[in-house]
């Protein structure tokens, strides 16, 4: 097959399309890299800034969409906004690959129309990014919020640009069990669960003592732009907190904004990665460091392993952000006697669930149901 990227995300499009290359197929990924990530593409989509980075920008576009974005057998959209443009824009451009292809699969992977409805309907996820239980979330509100523009999502030309992406593709493909839950109403059989892909023969773990070490080396990934909405505010005050009470079993390392594989490493120096306090789903961090051998304090709600249909790997540390002091409670049971002696089970356990679950080759398969039109 023929298949085109458009967008990228942590790095995940790259690495499907380079087993799908693998399996002889032939990817073209077009994107900005992730941002400060920097991973991987064959087209650079980098925006530059101020007028004539838009100008620049959009003859870019429209020239790969004249010359190279044709005849494809698949596009594979990430997410509704895949470029950094308008939903106008971006309406056209969704027209012009369908016309110009074959299908377009929708890599669901990110807050879009879809996602934003059922994180609001109260009645899909018990908490989300917006909303705990009943009450709105630390990031509804927040400086945060309010730099990201969420309350565009009301908007009328917001929503009328989402249904149409969704009437439009043939299919999509969700990264994480939130958003096969959201999906799942609006598509029925056209949405299909695919995972985050890991190469895990890349990752191979750490080389640790079968025992807890005398130490516990915390880690924890910082994004300025969205410390609100992943609950990592929390997680840092809470391991700050843990540090102080703990000096000498506690050491904490906190990075911001590095180079993907800069960041990898820094990880691969740790014990326990902190990730997201609001998911139901390991997402990518989490993933990347079960593979290396890490435990990981994030996403591990009894409805994704359900999804998966996991009954006994069950090793992520996870946290039920609706319940006072739960957060606290849990990094003191990994000092705990009880918690320092589950910790080489617990390793063991994250990275067979990656590799069974996850690992680029179970992915791709997954991916190629949708591709071909098996979903």
């Amino acid at each position: 097959m023929k298949i085109l990227f458009v967008g990228d995300a942590s790095n995940m499009h790259n690495c499907l399309a380079v087993e799908l290359r693998r399996l002889g197929h032939h990817c073209v990924v077009a994107s900005n890299g992730s941002r400060w990530m920097d991973t991987a593409r064959d087209v650079d989509l980098s925006r530059g800034r101020g007028f004539a980075g838009a100008v620049s920008y959009m003859a870019r576009v429209s020239w790969q969409l004249l010359t190279s974005w044709r005849g494809f057998d698949a596009v594979v959209l990430c997410g509704h906004h895949f470029l950094e443009l308008k939903p106008g824009k971006l309406r056209l451009i969704v027209d012009c690959l369908k016309h110009c292809n074959g299908r377009v699969v929708l890599s669901a992977l990110g807050t879009d129309i879809v996602y934003w409805r059922a994180c609001h309907d109260g009645r899909t996820f018990r908490y989300s990014d917006y909303r705990l239980g009943e009450r709105p979330s630390p990031y509804v509100g927040s400086d945060e919020y309010r730099a990201q523009r969420q309350d565009n999502w009301r908007r009328e030309d917001m929503a009328a640009y989402g249904d149409h992406v969704v009437a439009v593709i043939d299919a999509a493909v969700a990264s994480l069990y939130e958003y096969y839950a959201a999906y799942r109403p609006v598509l029925g059989d056209r949405v299909t669960y695919g995972g985050i892909p890991i190469d895990t023969d890349a990752l191979r773990p750490v080389e640790r003592d079968d025992v807890a070490p005398e130490r516990l080396r915390l880690f924890i990934g910082l994004q300025r732009d969205r410390m609100v909405v992943k609950g990592t505010d929390r997680l840092l005050e809470a391991a700050r907190r843990l540090r102080d009470r703990h000096p000498d079993r506690v050491e904490l390392d906190v990075v911001e904004n590095v180079p993907y594989a800069e960041y990898v490493e820094r990880m691969r120096r740790s014990d326990v990665l902190l990730d997201q306090l609001y998911s139901y789903t390991p997402a990518t961090n989490a993933l990347l460091a079960m593979a290396q051998g890490l435990v990981t304090v994030s996403g591990g709600e009894p409805e994704y392993y359900n999804l998966i249909g996991e009954c006994d790997l069950r090793p992520i540390i996870n946290v039920d952000p609706t319940v006072e002091g739960d957060l606290d409670a849990r990094l003191e049971w990994l000092v705990s006697p009880d918690g320092r002696a589950a910790l080489p089970r617990l390793r063991r356990d994250g990275r067979a669930l990656v590799v069974k679950h996850n690992d680029v080759k179970v992915v791709a398969r997954r991916w190629l149901g949708a591709l071909t039109g098996g979903v």
